[in-house]
């Protein structure tokens, strides 16, 4: 049994087949055609943060399967509160299949996967994203090709969104430039849980146009993340140059595309100029959290399949 915990629990190998096995996914899902390999499983969602695409892409996905979901918030399981997330661990696995959890602390998670008899998804934590990233460079790769070898320039705040990038361009061979506010740097200890990055896999920049210099991805994400709401007036002040403009998009490569993992302030994090422009490639990247999801909660219960 594994877990998806955060992007660096699974090899390059793995992501290999979990891409490859979405496309066919998400080319059998425009074609109409049904895809049923997780007929009488049932998915466990716990939101203990809000969500729309989180909801929307694991419900849909998992009816699209064959499946059913059963869908938890803070009003009905507040994990660790109410009942220990050890004892919830172990009731909630015996009566389902699969678990996503979208939550605060990453150690709740651990916790909640320790005690599981069954998988268990991260659907986002404050310190990593790996759902989303995976979605973001399979949608790359349909628009651009692989992604090895290539630069993503992350514009922004030093979060779970930058901590997952950089776990996976340490895995799959790309590199990240990073530029954030003084004070809101990435933690390369969290990010790379202590073990040593393969040697170029990111760069930081304090100008963050310098980083999108030959980038052929620029990315962002919003200011203030759930859950540092009380930091929001402070937060607009240090991320003023920090949104991604039409100037920065220049100085990416000409075929550059921009990924935003949404909901997105425009006139904040980026311009509507550039959210709303052609090198946008947002929709895609906010539908193919459908598509990749499917692949791994499929791959989790089934492993590999031939067909």
């Amino acid at each position: 049994m594994k877990h998806y915990l955060q992007f660096s629990d699974f090899t390059a190998e793995e992501y290999d087949y979990l891409l490859s096995r979405a496309a066919l996914i998400k080319k059998k899902f425009k074609n109409y055609e049904k895809h049923h390999t997780l007929t009488d499983r049932t998915l466990a969602m716990i939101f203990e943060k809000a969500s729309t695409r989180t909801r929307v892409s694991f419900e849909a996905g998992m009816y699209q399967l064959g499946g059913s979901v059963v869908h938890l918030t803070t009003g009905d399981s507040q994990l660790g509160r109410s009942e220990p997330i050890e004892d919830s661990a172990r009731v909630i696995s015996r009566m389902t299949d699969l678990v996503m959890i979208r939550t605060f602390g990453q150690e709740k998670i651990e916790r909640f996967a320790a005690h599981s008899r069954v998988p268990v998804i991260n659907g986002l934590t404050n310190e990593f994203h790996p759902c989303q990233i995976l979605a973001d460079i399979f949608t790359f790769i349909e628009h651009r090709g692989s992604i090895a070898g290539k630069v993503v320039a992350w514009v922004g705040d030093g979060n779970n969104m930058a901590n997952t990038w950089l776990q996976a361009a340490d895995l799959l061979g790309f590199t990240v430039h990073v530029s954030t506010p003084s004070g809101y740097e990435v933690d390369e200890k969290l990010a790379f849980g202590g073990k040593t990055p393969r040697p170029g896999c990111y760069k930081v920049f304090q100008d963050p146009l310098e980083a999108c210099k030959g980038a052929d991805l620029v990315t962002t994400d919003v200011w203030t993340s759930m859950g540092y709401e009380a930091e929001n007036e402070i937060r607009m002040k240090a991320f003023a140059d920090w949104c991604v403009d039409q100037e920065m998009m220049q100085a990416a490569k000409p075929d550059a595309v921009f990924m935003h993992c949404l909901p997105a302030h425009r006139g904040e994090e980026v311009t509507a100029e550039v959210i709303d422009g052609p090198q946008s490639v947002v929709w895609d990247e906010a539908e193919n959290r459908m598509h990749v999801q499917k692949a791994l909660m499929e791959y989790l219960l089934l492993g590999k399949l031939a067909d």
